[in-house]
């Protein structure tokens, strides 16, 4: 079965219940790595401690220097995956760069009533799925301004050899041809050129939420 249908079989039958125990919308965040999304988000969290609750996404990529399994992501083997998806246990998943990432239905229901806001840190084509799905989230990119620049910030971090450099680079340029061909799949597209200002957008962009959370 296609993903989309994988997707949508989930969120239909249960969707309207998801949606009134969410006191919060859910957001749904993408930007291709090095585009500062990480960055922002651990910020936003660690200002707003009460007021996020991170969906822990599964792939099948090894973990860099400081990443912690279950914090970061599900680091998990690809047969363990495969086997995940044949027992249709994500909302969406996606290959990439060689390496597969999906969205559990489970991570995300324990979510249901925490009152906090969900966090869906997922890529492109997860996007789409879950924009064909019910689910009332706000979908949001943050990028780095150019190619060329989101070059220099993977090289500066030093994660990366030449070859996933190059797979992480051409898969940048074609989500955002995607996107401008679609320009309506996000709800607000944040620039990275200035990471207090990006920080900003994003945060105002929450601003109703994190207040109705950080009161608790």
């Amino acid at each position: 079965m296609h993903a989309t249908s994988r997707v949508a079989w989930f969120w239909r039958p249960s969707c309207q219940s998801f949606i009134r125990k969410m006191p919060c919308r859910p957001i749904v965040l993408s930007g291709p790595s090095g585009g500062g999304k990480s960055t922002i988000l651990t910020r936003a969290m660690q200002e707003y401690p009460n007021s996020f609750a991170f969906s822990v996404s599964h792939t099948t990529r090894q973990p860099r220097a400081g990443e912690e399994h279950g914090k970061h992501y599900y680091f998990t083997e690809k047969e363990k995956m495969q086997e995940m998806i044949k027992n249709n246990e994500f909302l969406e998943f996606a290959t990439f760069s060689g390496n597969t990432y999906g969205t559990s239905k489970k991570t995300v229901l324990e979510i249901e009533n925490s009152g906090k806001i969900c966090v869906l840190d997922i890529e492109l084509q997860g996007v789409r799925n879950i924009k064909n799905s019910h689910l009332d989230a706000r979908y949001i990119l943050i990028r780095a301004p150019s190619i060329k620049l989101l070059e220099e910030r993977l090289r500066a971090r030093g994660t990366e050899t030449e070859e996933s450099l190059s797979k992480r680079l051409q898969h940048a340029s074609e989500d955002l041809v995607e996107i401008e061909k679609n320009p309506t799949l996000f709800d607000k597209v944040i620039v990275n050129d200035d990471l207090e200002r990006a920080y900003k957008e994003f945060v105002d962009l929450l601003r109703d939420d994190l207040e109705k959370t950080s009161k608790k």
